[in-house]
């Protein structure tokens, strides 16, 4: 069991420097928008491009990989209020609705991704169906992480105890 949680704290850490990574490219690539029109007066599509595809990638794959539960936005006022037998039922039928949907949804994902390899990025000629691919990576990442929740929730944990009013996770 050791060597699994330093396995996961080593991906967690893995992904969280590919998230800053991704963060300083985007950002370096604004700051060369910004030169490059307004004091070059030539403006860059291909550094506009970076930054858009950066922050289309940091999105997904931050949420997907990065993202605790904790860190999440929930309405929590009622999860917060229940027994915590009531919150392992609750995990089970979100994260059961959650994953249902987003299963449901791959085959539509994998064949719109698939198929934009037809077209490309107007500067840098980046082939849709790589710069979507990150939306597959996503998707398998929420199902993986909902079914561990209901997984735990059916366990008979907790998996998000509420956070009391002065505390820290």
């Amino acid at each position: 069991m050791d060597k699994l949680k330093k396995a996961a704290s080593l991906m967690s850490r893995v992904a969280e420097g590919l998230a800053a990574l991704m963060l300083a490219i985007m950002f370096c690539s604004f700051l060369l928008t910004i030169l490059f029109r307004y004091v070059l007066n030539r403006p860059s599509g291909s550094a506009a491009e970076v930054s858009s595809v950066m922050w289309l990638w940091l999105v997904l794959f931050g949420a997907g990989f990065v993202l605790r539960e904790r860190e999440e936005i929930r309405f929590d006022i009622l999860y917060s209020a229940v027994s915590p037998a009531v919150r392992r039922l609750f995990m089970v039928i979100i994260a059961s609705i959650v994953i249902g949907l987003f299963v449901l949804s791959l085959p539509a994902v994998w064949d719109y991704v698939t198929f934009m390899k037809v077209q490309r990025t107007a500067y840098l000629r980046i082939r849709f169906d790589w710069l979507f691919s990150v939306y597959v990576l996503f998707a398998g990442a929420v199902i993986l992480r909902y079914s561990w929740l209901a997984l735990r929730a059916i366990c008979g944990d907790d998996p998000l105890p509420p956070v009391l009013p002065g505390k820290d996770d």
